[in-house]
């Protein structure tokens, strides 16, 4: 069980660092979800990725202040916005695909604005 759990941690681990540069895959609740993961089957593994310089902070910030810096905040609404608008004005004609990438965005704005901002 668990080599399962540490499989479970690596896949979430990976979509979650994926989830950086692709607009739409949530980083942060995958990152919980690996060091949950990693908790409970590999204290080596879960150490790392809280010792980690860039993974770590991004748990450590929401496990202890349950936040999201403003930086963060500003730089994932921004890269959201400008990717589903271009997808909306230039990737497709389809009137549906365009009010489901503006209601997709809307919603995470929503989702990440409701979010406490840590300073």
């Amino acid at each position: 069980m668990r080599y399962l759990l540490a499989a479970a941690g690596v896949l979430s681990l990976s979509i979650g660092i994926a989830g950086i540069f692709l607009p739409l895959v949530p980083t942060t609740p995958l990152l919980l979800l690996a060091a949950a993961l990693f908790c409970r089957s590999s204290p080596k593994l879960y150490g790392w990725l809280l010792a980690h310089p860039v993974f770590g902070t991004y748990i450590r910030n929401y496990r202890e202040n349950k936040a999201i810096p403003l930086k963060v905040k500003i730089v994932s609404i921004t890269l959201l916005w400008a990717t589903l608008l271009y997808c909306t004005f230039f990737v497709t004609d389809n009137i549906w695909l365009k009010i489901m990438f503006l209601t997709i965005a809307s919603g995470v704005t929503i989702h990440i604005l409701s979010h406490k901002t840590l300073r």
